[in-house]
């Protein structure tokens, strides 16, 4: 791709010295037309769990939230929290927010569509795809490898190791190409299809073949063959913009501030090119309502290839030995005694996650201004609402 087409679950900390007053949640249930239905009826038992879940918002883990739940099984909607910490206006339930790795479905489904028109190959090599890019001792990993994190690729440098070094170049423009040659320069984790290794550097690789095989950019694949076609108004692909465009409730991070203490500093404008087509997208929770109903009825991608989506690899993690959570553009959760499937999504404050029971019976989208977004631990009120919308695992 040319230089010029591309310019275009965490542990809650204290809140510091720039913590706003408590502010009372705005909470709403918004019901469907259905109302009157049995199983709607019955899913309204679950509105004191999820209002609880996203109550009394800004806390040390959250200063908003947004939830949406749908499905044949009833429909609820709430928010909670505050738009800034500046105002303490109420939290915008329309708002915009960074989705984080939510993005890999839309490069995954992308991907699935060009398969089944023939015009990717699953099974064939990256090499074969991008051969002055991807070196011969990587010359055996799949497209397929690529998008279920079975490639055994470590991910790419970047440089900083706090999140203090990493605010201060948070306006870094970071090339894809240069990332792919980081990570490949390095000694592969384990031989392709091996192990899992959920990481980044498989969907920028896989983004990289889309746009060789298509003579595209990634943005306009996705935005052509997703955005458009689903009527994702507020969705979209920022490229080099560090800013989200609209109305969007900001995200904080707790740090270390200039005077040396700890406490939020506003981190809403950052520079997404580090995640490209692994986590830079940006949209609402009524975009992605519409974007996971849609895929897992069959609208987004078709036929077999739907089938890639849900079925996990037959290998261990690499970190943990487990089996393996990821498939191609999903991960698999057993919550409240069934399978939940989705993907979840971290950006420097935000965290996003778009889930569904297989049959579409329930489906849950929120975004959380977490002030750790991408700490080691699921933040709280994430954790919450998840069991408060499908039980405990």
């Amino acid at each position: 791709m040319k230089s010029t087409s591309r310019t275009l679950l965490a542990a809650a900390l204290v809140l510091g010295v720039v913590a706003g007053p408590a502010v009372p949640p705005a909470l709403a249930a918004t019901s469907s037309p259905a109302d009157t239905s049995p199983a709607t009826a019955s899913a309204r038992s679950g509105i004191p769990e999820l209002e609880a879940a996203i109550a009394d918002l800004p806390t040390s883990d959250a200063t908003a939230a947004l939830v949406r739940v749908g499905g044949t099984e009833g429909v609820w909607r709430g928010s909670s929290g505050v738009h800034d910490l500046t105002t303490n206006r109420p939290a915008d339930p329309a708002g915009r927010f960074r989705a984080g790795s939510v993005t890999k479905v839309f490069t995954a489904a992308v991907a699935l569509q060009l398969a089944a028109e023939g015009t990717l190959d699953l099974d064939r090599t990256a090499r074969s795809y991008l051969p002055e890019l991807i070196p011969a001792s990587y010359g055996k990993v799949t497209v397929r490898q690529l998008l279920n994190h079975t490639h055994g690729i470590p991910a790419a440098d970047v440089p900083g190791g706090t999140v203090e070094e990493w605010y201060a170049d948070r306006f870094r423009i970071h090339d894809p190409e240069k990332m792919v040659r980081s990570a490949t320069a390095k000694k592969r984790e384990f031989a392709p299809g091996e192990k899992q290794h959920y990481l980044n550097i498989g969907y920028t690789t896989a983004a990289l073949i889309i746009e060789r095989i298509t003579g595209d950019t990634y943005e306009d694949q996705v935005t052509h063959r997703i955005l458009k076609p689903l009527g994702l108004r507020d969705t979209y692909l920022p490229g080099t913009d560090p800013h989200i465009a609209g109305e969007h409730n900001h995200g904080y991070q707790t740090m270390r501030l200039d005077d040396g203490t700890t406490g939020l500093r506003d981190v809403s404008v950052w520079g997404p090119t580090d995640g490209w087509a692994a986590g830079d997208i940006i949209s609402t929770t009524a975009d992605l309502e519409r974007f996971i109903k849609a895929l897992f009825q069959g609208r987004v991608v078709r036929g077999p290839l739907l089938r890639e989506m849900f079925t996990l690899p037959k290998v261990a993690d690499f970190s943990t030995g487990d089996p393996a959570a990821y498939s191609v553009g999903l991960s698999m959760k057993k919550l409240g005694g069934r399978e939940v499937w989705g993907k979840s999504g971290s950006r420097w404050g935000y965290n996003t996650g778009i889930v569904s029971t297989r049959d579409g019976s329930r489906t849950l989208v929120y975004s959380v201004n977490s002030t750790n977004a991408k700490g080691q631990e699921m933040s709280t009120v994430v954790r919450n609402i998840m069991v408060a919308a499908y039980g405990s695992p």
